[in-house]
């Protein structure tokens, strides 16, 4: 063997004997092993932080509210309403300024107001305001949202999907069950 054999040799069999043992130790344990650990957690951490699926999971963590039983009234066609409690899972408060559904083209944000013994239901000027760390309960006869002209039948047991717009123009999504419900008929005053 040649010196110049030797001197092309030497340069791969170092590599090789390099690779194997940044591959051999624990990452950490030698300088081959935590630059290739860094390397690897630095590229890993990149993918993570880019994907959509990260993201999607970073949004669901951060949401600012979570709704609790949620459910909407049965309904075949005109008007229905949903139902559930809001809570917010921030130190301010929020406030819901809009919903929607598929089911309905119009939906509004309702309130029932009593007077002389008679109960009416008009939109809820400004919206659910929910406090730092509270609930705001939708129920029968009192806030709730209106699904105004109900276009596709609401089924019992159907799941429907609903968005709700929040002051600051985030969003939070949830899907409610369809139950059959008697209740609820307050006359509404649409211009109060």
């Amino acid at each position: 063997m040649t010196i110049t054999t030797v001197n092309r040799m030497l340069p791969a069999a170092l590599a090789a004997l390099l690779a194997a043992a940044a591959c051999a130790a624990p990452s950490g344990n030698t300088a081959a092993g935590t630059a290739a650990g860094t390397v690897a957690g630095t590229v890993a951490g990149t993918a993570t932080a880019a994907s959509p699926a990260a993201a999607q999971a970073a949004a669901t963590a951060a949401a600012p509210l979570s709704i609790s039983d949620p459910w909407v009234k049965t309904a075949r066609s005109g008007m229905s309403a949903a139902f559930a409690t809001l809570v917010n899972t921030t130190g301010e408060a929020v406030t819901v300024v809009a919903a929607s559904t598929p089911v309905s083209p119009s939906v509004e944000l309702h309130e029932v107001v009593g007077d002389g013994g008679t109960t009416t239901m008009r939109r809820k000027q400004g919206g659910f305001v929910i406090p730092a760390g509270g609930r705001h309960v939708l129920q029968p006869g009192g806030d709730h949202i209106m699904l105004m002209d109900v276009r596709t039948a609401v089924e019992p047991g159907a799941e429907v999907p609903f968005t709700l717009t929040l002051k600051d123009g985030r969003t939070v999504s949830f899907t409610a069950v369809a139950k059959d419900f008697a209740g609820a008929n307050e006359s509404y005053a649409p211009h109060e």
